[in-house]
């Protein structure tokens, strides 16, 4: 289940990186940095899930790999769509990232109103103004 989850993920990842070089550079480069950001701890943690479940680190590792190559497809996908219609970028920026507030609003946010120690919270709270910050901080790329 995590690898299949983790495809769909990876998938949906590159599908925003493609639309977004289809936009501009500086957008695309911009997501990238984005993507890469949030998908180091992402992977770190699948791995452990599949070392959890018994998987050999060797197997692990390979299996990472391979479901991260479905971000890989993702923008190709994007870019091919793109080459044969001209706006897809209107259709295909807000689905990725309406994708990523839906994580965020069902997975994320509710784990995060788990914590009831005071210094969590904040700790918590300034990471998510630290990775506001760093993303105003990538609008100057653009």
């Amino acid at each position: 289940m995590n690898l299949v989850g983790d495809s769909v993920h990876n998938f949906i990842d590159g599908l925003i990186i493609g639309a977004s070089y289809l936009t501009s550079m500086p957008i695309g480069i911009a997501t990238t940095m984005a993507v890469m950001l949030h998908e180091i701890p992402q992977e770190i943690s699948d791995f452990g899930v599949l070392i959890y479940g018994g998987f050999s680190k060797k197997k692990a590792l390979f299996l990472n790999f391979v479901v991260a190559l479905t971000a890989v497809i993702g923008v190709i996908t994007s870019l091919l769509i793109g080459s044969y219609f001209v706006n897809i970028t209107n259709f295909l920026l807000p689905f990725t990232i309406g994708s990523f507030i839906y994580i965020a609003g069902s997975d994320l946010i509710p784990e995060l109103h788990k914590e009831t120690k005071v210094r969590k919270s904040v700790i918590q709270l300034m990471m998510l103004i630290l990775g506001i910050g760093i993303m105003y901080l990538f609008l100057f790329l653009e």
